[in-house]
C-alpha cells in the first residue's frame, strides 16, 4: 500500500470513528452506568462520583449484582422526596380539616386520582386500592420530572424499572382478584363459561398469555415514551454540533424548549396512563362477571 493509500485510509478511518463518537454521545446519556456524572463541574471535583460496587450473590444458580446505578440513586431519590413530601402533607391534616399552601396542591391530584382514575375503573371496592395507585401516580411522576433537572435522570428510562413497577402491579391486579372473588373462582373465571372442553386447554393457555401481556404493557410503554423523549431533546441539541454552525442554534434551543415543554406535560401524562391501565386491570379481575 503507498503512502497516499495509507493516508487515505486512516482519514476514513478517523472519519468513521468521528461519526461513531457523533451518534454515540447520545447512546452515553441513556445508557446505565456505575458512577454519576456531572459534566462541568470537574474543577470543584464532583465531575463523576463513583459509586460502590458489591460482589454479585449467587442464588439458585442465578448471579445477582445488587450494585447501585445512576438509575437505582434516582429511583431513590424520587422515593424520599415522595415520602418526604406526603409526611408533610399528612402533617397538615393533623393540624385541620381543611389543607392549605401546598397541601392543598397536592389534594388536588390525589382528588383526582380517586374521582377519576380508580372510582370509575374499580367500583365500589375502590377505595382501598387508592393507596397503592396513588403511590404509584406519584413515584412515577416525581422519576418522569426529575429527568428535567439540571444533571437529573429519570429512572423510568430504564426498563428494570419500568418492568419492577409493572410486576407490583401485576401482583396487585392478581391479589385484588383472588381477594374479591376466591383463588378458585378467579381462577375459573380466567376462562370463559360454555366451551367445548376440547377447546378448555387451548384457552387456558391464551388467558395465561394474556396475563402476560398486561405488564408487558405497562412495561414498554412507560420505558419507550420516556427515553424516546430525552433522544429528542438529546438530538435536537446535537444539531449544533453537527451541523458545526451557531446559525443553527436558536432554531434548535426553540425546539429543544418546546420539546422540554412537551415532557413536562408528557411525564404526568404518562404517570396517569399507567395508573389508569393499572387500576383497569385491578376492575376487571374484581369483577370478573362484566
Amino acid at each position: 500500500m503507498t503512502t497516499s493509500e495509507e493516508h487515505t485510509a486512516a482519514a476514513g478511518e478517523a472519519e468513521a470513528a468521528g461519526q461513531a463518537d457523533e451518534a454515540g454521545w447520545i447512546l452515553d446519556y441513556v445508557t446505565d452506568k456505575s458512577y454519576l456524572e456531572f459534566k462541568g463541574l470537574d474543577k470543584i471535583g464532583l465531575g463523576k462520583i463513583d459509586l460502590p460496587q458489591f460482589e454479585p450473590i449467587e442464588l439458585f444458580g442465578l448471579s445477582i449484582n445488587l450494585s447501585p446505578t445512576k438509575y437505582v440513586v434516582y429511583l431513590w431519590v424520587a422515593a424520599l422526596i415522595v415520602f418526604v413530601m406526603m409526611t408533610l402533607v399528612a402533617r397538615t391534616y393533623r393540624n385541620g380539616p381543611v389543607p392549605h399552601g401546598f397541601s392543598n396542591f397536592i389534594e388536588v391530584f390525589v382528588v383526582f386520582v380517586r374521582d377519576e382514575i380508580v372510582r370509575p375503573n374499580i367500583g365500589e371496592k375502590a377505595d382501598r386500592y387508592i393507596p397503592f395507585l396513588a403511590t404509584i401516580f406519584f413515584f412515577i411522576a416525581t422519576c418522569n420530572l426529575l429527568g428535567l433537572v439540571p444533571y437529573g435522570v429519570s429512572s423510568t428510562e430504564n426498563i428494570s424499572v419500568t418492568a419492577g413497577l409493572a410486576i407490583m402491579s401485576f401482583v396487585m391486579i392478581q391479589a385484588a382478584g383472588m381477594s374479591n372473588n376466591g383463588v378458585i373462582g378467579y381462577l375459573k373465571g380466567l376462562v370463559p363459561h360454555g366451551l367445548p372442553v376440547f377447546i378448555l386447554p387451548v384457552m387456558i393457555i391464551v388467558e395465561f398469555l394474556g396475563l402476560l401481556t398486561k405488564p408487558f404493557a405497562l412495561t414498554v410503554r412507560l420505558f419507550a415514551n420516556m427515553t424516546s423523549g430525552k433522544i429528542v431533546i438529546l438530538s435536537l441539541i446535537g444539531l449544533i454540533f453537527f451541523f458545526q454552525t451557531v446559525w443553527v442554534a436558536p432554531v434548535s434551543i426553540l425546539f429543544t424548549l418546546f420539546i422540554i415543554l412537551l415532557k413536562m406535560f408528557i411525564s404526568l401524562l404518562q404517570a396517569y396512563i399507567f395508573t389508569m391501565l393499572s387500576a383497569l386491570f385491578i376492575g376487571m379481575a374484581v369483577h370478573q362477571e362484566h
